[in-house]
């Protein structure tokens, strides 16, 4: 079982400065998100996007921000679960709860924030019978987490935008034999990416089926082969493959949040604006999943809320206890 002062359900920018409010209190934070990496929407739908509202910056690349806050973190030696979704909580007395994932990892914390952006980012999946039956390590993925794992393996990615694009390049000399499927004749990527896949379809690296979508899965205690439907002709095409991998983006859902007895309102959590805790004591949240009057869906609003919600948690893990703020200005990180 992991131990830490704070459980951070959601790595994305709010979630990470979190770990630097928190670190200031002398607060050990520990972060769950169920997309392989750090940074939330920023870096999985759009990295090299700029941004323009954050105070000090004209402009920053979404991951480059993302980058700063984790540098930002570092001192305070903040530990993930990346790649796992939080499935249950259980809160077992004052300042004592425990946190389980989907794969079985429990989380014990004394405080929960709850910083999932617009909740727990889902896989958009093709509307075809069957899939579900080859999910779960049968032949059906909708994020690549390792790899190594499909070296020397057939495999079959469908989509169209940079996720699609870019793990295309990179699987091109790890498995054994790549085709790139896409429901029409232009992408959504970056231009540089769209080039060297079609240098790599052109080489034979690679092979590129356009115009088309999936049609059908089949295999039997594994994935064995796809069916492609062309838009066009309407021909059908099986492809033998070892690996299914459909990214379509992802879907923010609340998912098991849902059920955790917080007073939810349109889809998003209820909050006190006194320090952003929910009417669970214990438990908070920041960032684009809350809700409250005025509230503006902002990363800056987002990065307040984390520092509000800091104070209040040591508060709430040191009942009694008398705190005077310092500021890093006059004392610097290594003070605290």
């Amino acid at each position: 079982m992991i131990d830490t002062d704070i459980a951070i359900i959601g790595a994305g920018p709010v979630g990470l400065f979190a770990i630097f409010e928190a670190g200031l209190l002398k607060m050990r934070c520990h972060l769950i998100d169920y997309l392989p990496q750090v940074g939330g929407q920023l870096s999985e739908i759009y990295p090299k996007k700029p941004i323009y509202d954050i105070p000090g910056y004209p402009s920053v690349l979404a991951q480059e921000l993302i980058d700063n806050l984790m540098e930002q973190g570092k001192p305070f030696n903040p530990t993930f679960t990346l790649g796992e979704r939080i499935e249950g909580l259980e809160k077992r007395g004052e300042a004592d709860f425990v946190l389980t994932t989907n794969m079985g990892t429990q989380i014990h914390a004394k405080a929960v924030v709850i910083a999932g952006g617009l909740g727990c980012f889902e896989p958009r999946k093709p509307v075809v019978d069957g899939l579900e039956k080859f999910e779960n390590g049968k032949g059906i993925n909708y994020m690549i987490l390792d790899p190594e794992k499909y070296r020397n393996q057939k495999m079959v990615i469908t989509g169209g935008g940079d996720s699609a694009l870019d793990w295309t390049i990179f699987l091109a000399d790890v498995v054994s034999e790549l085709t790139l499927i896409h429901r029409s004749e232009s992408f959504r990527g970056a231009p540089d990416s769209v080039n060297k896949v079609m240098e790599l379809a052109e080489s034979g690296k690679i092979n590129l089926i356009l115009n088309s979508n999936l049609s059908a899965v089949d295999g039997g205690d594994k994935l064995e082969t796809i069916e492609v439907i062309h838009n066009k002709t309407l021909e059908k095409t099986t492809i033998q493959t070892d690996h299914l991998i459909p990214l379509f983006g992802l879907s923010p859902k609340l998912g098991p949040i849902e059920n955790w007895n917080l007073n939810i309102s349109k889809s998003a959590i209820e909050v006190n604006t006194d320090d952003y805790s929910t009417n669970i004591p214990g438990i908070y949240a920041i960032g684009d999943i809350n809700t409250y009057t005025n509230k503006l869906k902002l990363i800056l609003c987002g990065f307040h809320e984390a520092a509000l919600m800091s104070h209040s948690a040591y508060q709430y893990m040191n009942p009694g206890v008398k705190y005077t703020m310092k500021y890093t200005t006059v004392n610097g990180i290594s003070e605290f």
